[in-house]
């Protein structure tokens, strides 16, 4: 049986991982996959903790944000692909859509 704490901390590093990619990459495609890394994060630790209380509720919650980050990849993608067509890059200090 694997103790709860190695799910916490296997947690911990793919959340430090995600937002050391959000805070220090420029590429808006590597911000979003390190953003869907922060979430399948924390589903982790929900999946560890609802195993150590021996509940479902953890187990809906991660459907509940597998659904969100479902929606939010169609709609994210949909975005960066609209952006690249526009502006030719996908680089975040380059997409300054507010300006003219």
């Amino acid at each position: 049986m694997v103790p709860t704490i190695a799910y916490v901390i296997v947690s911990a590093v793919l959340f430090t991982i995600g937002v050391a990619g959000v805070l220090l990459r420029r590429n808006a495609l590597i911000v979003f996959m390190s953003i869907e890394l922060m979430l399948n994060a924390v589903n982790l630790s929900l999946a560890g903790f609802a195993r150590q209380f021996g509940s479902a509720t953890g187990q809906v919650f991660i459907l509940f944000v597998l659904a969100v980050a479902a929606a939010e990849v169609a709609v994210g993608l949909a975005i960066i692909l609209a952006v690249f067509r526009h502006r030719d890059t996908v680089d975040v200090d380059n997409m300054n859509l507010m300006k003219w």
